[in-house]
């Protein structure tokens, strides 16, 4: 079984494309995605793609390191008229095959999305550089794209990370909260980097005169996670699908937001179709807030398992966030009209029921 032969999934996705957005904003129009492959890049490029069979006329440029990669995880898809596979490595300068630049030539307009980056901790740990590297000359590398081919809008996925540390000042993280990241840091590298990319985003609207929207995503996850995502909540799932106990590798103390990757998407569309001109929003709901020690006892008893403790190694220890505390408040967003539609309960039980079908099927 696929996701596309999944009910739960194709239910996720039509709740989010039927969603009341200005889904006329894209007719005809063109979305350049970076990191289509990835969890949430996949699941939005979906959306896209179920909104076509609907009637909306929407290409989708789906750029991705990995060519086969892609082509795997569209296969029933294929590539179409309304799908165009393009390899990319974000850290080059972009240059379009002549299919993609006839379909942009094309387009009524196009609107790119930067969601490409490192988001597991063991590379922050690995690959520290590429993390860097990544999240900034790539960024610079689509913004530049973005300028020469005079994109209507640029939607740059930021990151929870880019706050910190709460110092204890505030309860909820809102859009203009700077909390404590210690720079000299190897794990400075992904939190550091993405806030360089908001400053970098805010110097080509000023400097180029572009049109930047930044959604800040939390700790995602959701039935299109990588099975090579070595981030806490994916590491549980995946273990709880094999039929091991869950592995917590500390107190478990650490209380975050999280966001079920239909709520994230739908957050990003209504950034991207509604969100103001430079501006950044948080997406998050306090019923998708949870400390670790309780996600992975919710993740252990829908699976009939249990929470072990270990000690992480130093590889892991490395990559893990400092952050002991950081909830995000989400009343910018809902104020354009979003709103969630899964608790950490139903999104992790969804989750679960998804993949478990498609791994014994």
């Amino acid at each position: 079984m696929t996701l596309y032969e999944n009910e739960l999934y194709i239910e996720d996705v039509a709740r989010v494309a039927e969603l009341p957005l200005p889904w006329e904003r894209l007719q005809g129009g063109c979305l350049l995605i970076s990191g289509a492959s990835g969890m949430i890049g996949s699941f939005l490029t979906d959306v896209i793609l179920h909104k076509n069979r609907q009637g909306l006329d929407c290409r989708v440029l789906a750029l991705g390191r990995d060519p086969e990669k892609l082509k795997r995880r569209f296969t029933p898809c294929g590539e179409s008229e309304s799908l165009i596979f393009l390899p990319y490595d974000i850290n080059r300068r972009l240059e379009l095959d002549e299919r993609s630049a006839e379909a942009i030539r094309q387009s009524s307009g196009l609107y790119i999305l930067h969601l490409a980056s490192n988001t597991h901790p063991v590379q922050y740990a690995t690959d520290p550089i590429g993390t860097i590297t990544t999240n900034i000359t790539g960024l610079q590398n689509m913004l530049s794209f973005a300028a020469d081919s005079q994109a209507d809008r640029v939607l740059f996925a930021s990151s929870n990370e880019i706050y910190g540390e709460n110092r204890g000042d505030t309860e909820l993280f809102d859009e203009s909260y700077c909390g404590y990241i210690d720079c000299n840091s190897l794990r400075a590298g992904y939190p550091e980097s993405k806030r360089c990319g908001e400053a970098l985003c805010q110097a080509y609207i000023r400097a180029m005169d572009m049109d930047i929207v930044i959604p800040r995503l939390t700790r995602s996850y959701g039935p299109t996670m990588l099975m090579t995502d070595t981030k806490a909540i994916s590491q549980f799932i995946k273990d709880s699908i094999a039929g091991q106990d869950i592995v917590l590798k500390s107190e478990g103390h650490q209380l975050y937001s999280y966001t079920y990757v239909a709520d994230a998407v739908s957050g990003l569309l209504t950034v991207l179709l509604i969100g103001e001109k430079g501006q950044a929003y948080n997406i998050a709901d306090p019923a998708s807030d949870i400390t670790l020690r309780d996600l992975a006892s919710l993740i252990a008893k829908q699976c009939g398992h249990k929470v072990t403790f270990k000690l992480p190694d130093e590889t892991e220890k490395a990559g893990f966030s400092k952050a002991t505390k950081a909830l995000l408040c989400g009343d910018k967003l809902k104020a354009l009209g979003w709103k969630p539609g899964y608790d950490i309960e139903t999104g992790i039980a969804r989750t679960i029921r998804i993949l478990r079908d498609i791994s014994e099927k």
